[in-house]
């Protein structure tokens, strides 16, 4: 249920595994896509992955939730739980979904909680289903770890496998459906359903904490004249702590991190705990986020009036998804100093000009620097990796880099002539 980046992975994966998949959705527009092999998002490998498995008759669509929901014998929720004003996640999609399961399921089904939920979620829909039903069932949870950009490989190639239930009947189907993964010695680790929920949303929060660890010692390696790249490389190479999201980066975005640290804090403040170390997760990123306009106002105090351009809209390469991007801050922020926006991206231009339909959008990496006063790097595509640099320089007005994922060499690009920024580089 529900066909976003984990329902449509998911439902194509367990297809690709020999399963009979039926991916339900309420929106029907996107249905009639998905049944002509058109992806509603960005993510490599899907799109051939859920083209052959629909020919092969194993993955189907439909908007009859009802139906399937009576037709199957596992039902993966993965519906969206996006984060309301208050902070606390939003749970009427997966409690509308709940309803449709009870009011349908004819046999013993294994109902699994895959979107990110609050913890407590599988027993609290649990006695709603049982309101409603007297049809044998089980709640579990089994929370998704699927980086966007890298999805079809993390099902596949999974470092563990997260079931929360304490049913024996539940383990048993949950056993056998990962079959494939543990014949490959993929572990798969269970353990009470609010155990599962908690390390869903602790694992999000361990990886943000690291990322804002490093961008806030960004501002001390520019003041003081160390390397970011150099300090990450001398931490990550002690074992205790290694070298994974030690990177300075633009602000982390997306899904999953921004609401699942905010969820995170409203749950433990809820139940009166202090939340202040989560908190300041979210606070450092922010900031940081609202930081890069800094770089621009060092070299061009007055932004009105000038071309700026943006290389990378998306949150991180390879997906489309511009959720809680820092691009978008950035944009508000020059859009407010008066400055014109010529922005690219691979991805991500359609998505972006949903939020900003009046700025200008370019088809190549070059035709968003032509005239410009400044260009700024907000996505390591690999694209930006291997530009025809002189050909950059020679196109823009000022030859201004601000580089805030750290894809260019500071002595390198200043022996080009540029006047050039990188992020904690000194």
């Amino acid at each position: 249920m529900g066909t976003g980046y984990v329902g449509l992975v998911t439902g194509a994966c367990f297809a690709d595994l020999g399963n009979d998949v039926q991916c339900v959705d309420v929106d029907k527009e996107k249905v009639e896509k998905l049944r002509k092999g058109q992806l509603t998002i960005y993510e490599p490998g899907l799109e051939e992955l859920v083209k052959r498995n629909a020919a092969e008759g194993r993955l189907q669509f439909t908007t009859d939730g009802a139906a399937a929901a009576a037709w199957a014998d596992v039902i993966f929720v993965c519906v969206g739980t996006p984060q309301r004003a208050d902070g606390k996640a939003n749970m009427n999609y997966v409690f509308q979904a709940a309803e449709t399961i009870g009011k349908n399921i004819k046999k013993y089904t294994v109902i699994v909680d895959k979107s990110t939920v609050p913890v407590g979620t599988a027993e609290r829909v649990t006695r709603l289903l049982k309101e409603i039903t007297t049809v044998e069932f089980d709640v579990i949870s089994n929370p998704e770890f699927l980086k966007e950009g890298a999805a079809i490989k993390d099902f596949q190639n999974p470092d563990r496998i997260v079931i929360g239930t304490e049913s024996p009947r539940a383990q048993e189907v949950m056993n056998h459906l990962y079959g494939p993964h543990t014949r490959v010695n993929r572990p798969i680790l269970f353990v009470k359903p609010q155990t599962a929920e908690l390390i869903k949303y602790a694992a999000n929060a361990m990886l943000a904490s690291r990322i804002s660890f490093m961008n806030a010692l960004v501002p001390l390696c520019e003041r003081m004249g160390a390397d970011i790249k150099d300090v990450s490389r001398g931490i990550g190479l002690d074992t205790r702590i290694g070298p994974r999201f030690l990177q300075a980066s633009p602000g982390y975005g997306g899904s999953c991190f921004p609401k699942d640290v905010r969820a995170l804090v409203d749950v433990m403040e809820s139940l009166q705990l202090n939340a202040n170390f989560f908190r300041a997760i979210d606070q450092v990123n922010e900031l940081h986020k609202k930081s890069h306009i800094a770089r621009l106002l060092k070299f061009h105090p007055r932004l009105a009036g000038l071309t700026i351009g943006v290389w990378g809209l998306s949150f991180k390469p390879r997906t489309d998804d511009i959720r809680e991007s820092a691009s978008l801050t950035l944009i508000e922020q020059l859009i407010e100093a008066g400055a014109k926006v010529i922005a690219y991206d691979p991805e991500a231009i359609e998505n972006t000009r949903k939020i900003f339909p009046k700025i200008d959008y370019a088809h190549t990496p070059y035709d968003a620097v032509r005239g410009a006063s400044a260009v700024v790097v907000m996505t390591e595509w690999d694209v930006f990796r291997n530009l025809d640099l002189d050909r950059v320089k020679s196109l823009m007005a000022d030859p201004v880099i601000v580089d805030c994922r750290n894809v260019y060499d500071p002595p390198e690009m200043t022996r080009m002539g540029f006047k050039f920024s990188g992020m904690g580089r000194g």
